[in-house]
C-alpha cells in the first residue's frame, strides 16, 4: 500500500508518496499534478501524519531533502526513488533532468538533441521529449521545472507556471529574463 504526507512548502501543500521503500510520486497541490497522480496511483493510498513521519523513512528524508531545497541550498544526497511505468524513452529523459545542476536551465531541445546523440539518431523529436518532462511524477527531485523552450519561454508545468518561476527563483536564476507560453493563462 502506497502512503502519502502532506509536506507544507513555501509554495504551498506538496504530497510526498511513497511505496514504503521508496519515493514514488512527489507533487503540487494543483489540479492538473492532482489530477495527474490520482489516476495513476491506483487506489489504496493511506494519508500519514507528521507523528508517524518517522516510521517511514525515505518520507522524513524527501522532508529533510525539501527543507534544504526551499532554504535556498542545493541537497547534497538525493532520496531513493522509484519511477513507475517507466519506459525505455521516458528513463532517457529522466537521465537527462537529472544531469542539469541546480541553478541552470536546458530546453526540450537540447534534451532531444542529447537522446538522440545517445541513439546514434539523426535527431529526436522536443515534443516527445516535452511529453516525457510532462510525465514526470517525481517533481523538483527530478528536476523537470528546469526544462524551458527552446525560445526561452517557460513552458507547462503541471505545478503551475507560478510555482515553476519559484522553483528556478530560489535556485538564483533570474526567471525574469525568460518569458511566459502565449497559450497558457498565467497561474
Amino acid at each position: 500500500m502506497k502512503c502519502i504526507f502532506e509536506y507544507a512548502s513555501l509554495l504551498g501543500k506538496i504530497f510526498i508518496e511513497s511505496d514504503g521503500k521508496f519515493l514514488t510520486g512527489l507533487w503540487f497541490e494543483y489540479p492538473f499534478d492532482e489530477k495527474k497522480h490520482a489516476e495513476n496511483s491506483g487506489g489504496g493510498v493511506k494519508k500519514i501524519s507528521a507523528d508517524s513521519i518517522d516510521s517511514f523513512p525515505v518520507i522524513s528524508e524527501t522532508c529533510r531533502w525539501l527543507d534544504i531545497y526551499f532554504s535556498g541550498r542545493n541537497p547534497d544526497f538525493m532520496p531513493e526513488f522509484r519511477i513507475e511505468n517507466l519506459t525505455p524513452f521516458r528513463k532517457l529523459v529522466v537521465d537527462e533532468m537529472l544531469k542539469i545542476p541546480f541553478g541552470a536551465t536546458t530546453t526540450y531541445g537540447e534534451i532531444a538533441k542529447n537522446i538522440a546523440a545517445k541513439k546514434g539518431l539523426e535527431k529526436m523529436s522536443a515534443q516527445a521529449v516535452g511529453g516525457a518532462v510532462g510525465w514526470n511524477p517525481v517533481c523538483i527531485v527530478v528536476p523537470c521545472h528546469r526544462v524551458l523552450g527552446s525560445d526561452g519561454s517557460l513552458t507547462g508545468y503541471g505545478g503551475g507556471i507560478k510555482n515553476k518561476i519559484a522553483l528556478l527563483k530560489i535556485e538564483g536564476i533570474a526567471a525574469e529574463k525568460f518569458t511566459l507560453p502565449k497559450s497558457r493563462k498565467f497561474m
